[in-house]
């Protein structure tokens, strides 16, 4: 049987896909966009001894293959998994894969605005352009059966707004809607980076369940 034809028989035989990521926001975000698949939708809470990999890719799309890779290993399921984060091209891309990590362990999203908006003055660039980049990865039986990316283009902010969103979103103003992510509310998900790409891989699925 042809790889394509094994792919396609694995991921029709399995009904259960795991949303790889603890992030409240995101998984919000996630189920919404894949919302009437014909997959049981599970998270990481339902295999709570499996550890967390290293993430030492040096881009988005290593560190989602590992992560992809390490948990369909781990539980034998359909596994989807992403890494994303803000680039500003000010900070020469940073915070970039580093976005969770950036200021070092326990710093809120307000000590990192505080710390980015700091860079920027000393650059002498308030208001950089800047995008969300989200790399998706499409894992099970130890290998990868999808993979896709999705970006949105804006520029930060001159200071935080809107209490919707999570993480970096306060600060990402998107002109389309002249509004930054965290003001945008049910229309994040049709213009957002993560948006972009798990409706692909729900295309991806949808073909597959055909």
């Amino acid at each position: 049987m042809h790889n394509a034809e094994c792919t396609m028989q694995n991921v029709q035989s399995v009904r259960t896909l795991l949303l790889a990521t603890t992030n409240r926001g995101k998984l919000r975000e996630i189920r919404a966009i894949l919302s009437g698949l014909p997959f049981q939708l599970v998270t990481l809470a339902d295999w709570p001894d499996v550890a967390a990999p290293e993430e030492t890719g040096a881009t988005f799309e290593e560190n989602a293959r590992i992560k992809a890779l390490h948990y369909a290993t781990a539980t034998h399921q359909l596994t989807v998994a992403d890494d994303s984060g803000l680039e500003i091209d000010a900070l020469s891309g940073a915070p970039g894969i580093e976005s969770a990590r950036w200021g070092g362990a326990g710093v809120s999203y307000a000590q990192k605005f505080a710390l980015i908006y700091d860079a920027l003055r000393a650059k002498g660039s308030p208001d950089s352009p800047a995008r969300f980049v989200c790399a998706l990865a499409l894992a099970h039986d130890g290998r990868i059966l999808f993979e896709t990316r999705g970006t949105v283009e804006g520029r930060i902010a001159r200071e935080p707004k809107g209490d919707g969103g999570f993480g970096y979103d306060p600060i990402f103003y998107y002109p389309p809607l002249d509004r930054t992510l965290a003001e945008v509310d049910d229309e994040k998900g049709e213009v957002s980076h993560r948006g972009a790409a798990f409706r692909k891989v729900r295309e991806y699925l949808e073909e597959r369940q055909a």
